[in-house]
């Protein structure tokens, strides 16, 4: 019995050991939680970026995904395309068109990248053709819609309708053609129209006739009402000299007025929303 006891406390202070050591190896953990003091990394979009000309660009993210339809255009009656100054929409949002594509300038297509924004472009056909290289871009690399603005640049008020309905199925279907898809907005030049101008439109296969609230010119944003950029306004300006002035003028407007610009085409869709 002496000799037993010795030899249990022996195999009982092996065991006591044995259970106090640490592991060998560390606890594993799960593949997707971060260990303790490791770094962490995440993923925000700037406010603003260097642009051309050594210029500061305002960005802004895409608050739904564009080229979704949000609203629907307003009803064709009576063979007369609605026309359309301001979308009504309970959202912060703002759109901006382009007219006619007289003056090509070189920074345009790298300024709308930076900024995240797809404006609508209203070309006439007499600035636009022969010039597919400048303008498709536009469409390739920004996405930018490309929308009817005549082909001569008329004033169309008080002109015959078959006279109008030639400038716009012509301009139509010459943007069709060079762009591949074919126009379904029209934007009277200095937006001027009259009842003939609605039909000649409808006809044409036009949803709606576009105006707007807003304009930009030699880097001002100048209102038809009030003194700031309000929810659902159409801001009009145009491929001049003063692009790079215009366009940074309206998107500075428009964070300081709290408005993001979207699409314009998404809230004149003949696709109803799917929410």
């Amino acid at each position: 019995m002496s000799k037993i006891m010795p030899l249990i406390a022996v195999v009982l202070s092996v065991v006591l050991v044995a259970c106090t050591r640490a592991p060998s190896h560390p606890t594993a953990r799960p593949a997707d939680q971060p260990q303790a003091g490791s770094p962490t990394t995440t993923t925000t979009q700037p406010t603003a970026l260097p642009g051309p000309g050594g210029v500061v660009v305002p960005v802004f993210a895409q608050p739904y995904p564009f080229g979704t339809p949000q609203a629907t255009v307003p009803p064709t009656t009576d063979g007369l395309a609605p026309v359309v100054r301001h979308v009504e929409t309970d959202k912060p949002y703002v759109f901006i068109t382009m007219d006619d594509g007289a003056v090509r300038h070189p920074q345009a297509l790298e300024l709308i990248r930076l900024s995240g924004v797809r404006p609508t472009l209203f070309l006439n056909t007499r600035y636009a053709e022969g010039h597919n290289d400048y303008f498709k871009p536009f469409q390739t690399q920004v996405n930018a819609s490309v929308q009817a603005h005549t082909a001569t640049h008329p004033n169309l008020s008080g002109k015959p309708y078959a006279a109008q309905k030639q400038e716009i199925c012509g301009n139509a279907d010459f943007l069709g053609h060079e762009f591949g898809t074919r126009p379904t907005l029209f934007r009277p030049p200095f937006g001027n129209f009259d009842l003939n101008t609605r039909k000649a439109a409808a006809d044409c296969g036009m949803s709606a006739v576009v105006l707007w609230t807003a304009t930009v010119n030699d880097g001002v944003v100048q209102f038809q009402a009030g003194a700031k950029l309000n929810a659902g306004d159409i801001v009009l300006m145009h491929f001049r000299e003063t692009f790079p002035a215009d366009y940074l003028a309206f998107l500075n407007r428009a964070r300081q007025d709290g408005l993001t610009p979207v699409v314009l085409d998404d809230f004149l869709s003949s696709t109803p929303p799917q929410h």
